[in-house]
């Protein structure tokens, strides 16, 4: 398993963000070199956990919970393939392209080491947003991303330190409950059924989903 590229973004004025400003860092390119990862603060304050990324939208974006977005090769070549076109490291908004690693299906709590300082540890999947489909110029595509449900991973900075492309991503653990990344993605999506089930995952899940699973518990009497 490998870190094929640490992307970064630089805030620039778009029409098609809902961020009050009309800029996004959305646009991602592969950086040489090592990057800085820290944990950034809380969301709303703060954004990436890489040094250099521009967040924009704190509203929805960045903060401890949401420091590193992970997606893997594998899922942008399947993509790439149903689009038609070909799908550069970091065009999906990820901080990090991995190879060799299935990303969506990381357990929420499952903890990579990158290279020899950064750990990191799986809080969710990534909900779509207008920003992500203008980005791609693909009509409908909130929905499909959706519907494929191929989410990717958001993380937390448990250890800081320095990555680069090329270094080695190793689990060093991985948690027994059996909650996802892609099953969080759906639960509070369009399958809220599932939202209990993510209960399993306790504090390591992303506080907004664990926020939702309780709620809808309690909704229903549980």
């Amino acid at each position: 398993m490998e870190l094929l590229s640490v992307n970064l973004g630089r805030a620039r004025a778009v029409a098609y963000t809902d961020q009050k400003d009309g800029v996004t860092g959305i646009d991602k390119r592969p950086v040489d070199g090592p990057v800085r990862v820290a944990a950034p603060g809380p969301k709303g304050t703060t954004g990436s956990g890489l040094a250099g990324d521009a967040v924009c939208d704190l509203r929805h974006h960045g903060g401890d919970d949401q420091a590193v977005y992970a997606y893997a090769r594998e899922d942008l070549d399947t993509w790439g393939e149903e689009l038609g076109r070909p799908l550069p490291n970091g065009c999906f908004g990820e901080n990090l392209t991995t190879n060799g690693l299935n990303v969506s299906d990381a357990l929420i709590g499952e903890r990579w080491r990158i290279g020899s300082e950064v750990v990191l540890e799986v809080t969710s999947g990534r909900i779509p947003c207008r920003t992500f489909q203008g980005h791609l110029g693909e009509r409908g595509w909130v929905k499909r991303f959706t519907r494929k449900g191929a989410s990717g991973a958001y993380l937390r900075v448990i250890e800081p330190g320095e990555i680069r492309a090329g270094d080695p991503i190793e689990i060093v653990h991985r948690p027994e409950h059996g909650v996802t990344a892609a099953m969080e993605f759906r639960a509070v999506t369009t399958e809220r059924e599932l939202l209990p089930r993510l209960l399993a995952a306790g504090e390591a899940l992303h506080p907004e989903a664990l926020a939702q699973a309780r709620k809808y518990m309690a909704a229903q009497g549980g």
